[in-house]
């Protein structure tokens, strides 16, 4: 069975950083594109970064452009996401996804795999 586990959230400052880890078991890591995805309350879904499996390509949301970074750890079946400069408009869930074709989207619909999610709160 496939499992994606996130954490690393929690109530920060404005301004602050977080480091979110997902780390995934059940299948192979090293060949899926990853992402990051977001949803506040009464929001819909919103893509926040996206990694190839070889993590040669990464991609980021105008929204946190310059602020956020994604990163992975093959070996270690783990995918991170780095929030510095939070503003309280981060707040939300946040959810580690996986597309094991590989495939690279800023599209929910395109990823097989979901975690449950971690809560983001940035207080102003």
């Amino acid at each position: 069975q496939v499992q994606l586990v996130e954490s690393g959230g929690g109530l920060v400052q404005a301004g602050g950083s977080l480091r979110l880890s997902c780390v995934v078991s059940g299948r192979t890591f090293s060949n899926s594109a990853m992402a990051w995805f977001r949803q506040a309350p009464g929001k819909e879904r919103e893509f926040v970064a996206l990694i190839s499996w070889s993590g040669g390509t990464t991609s980021v949301s105008n929204s946190v452009k310059g602020r956020f970074t994604i990163s992975r750890d093959n070996a270690k079946n783990m995918v991170y996401l780095q929030m510095n400069s939070l503003k309280p408009e981060d707040t939300a869930v946040y959810y580690c996804a996986a597309n094991w074709r590989g495939r690279l989207s800023d599209r929910p619909y395109e990823y097989n795999y979901w975690g449950q999610g971690t809560q983001v709160t940035v207080s102003s």
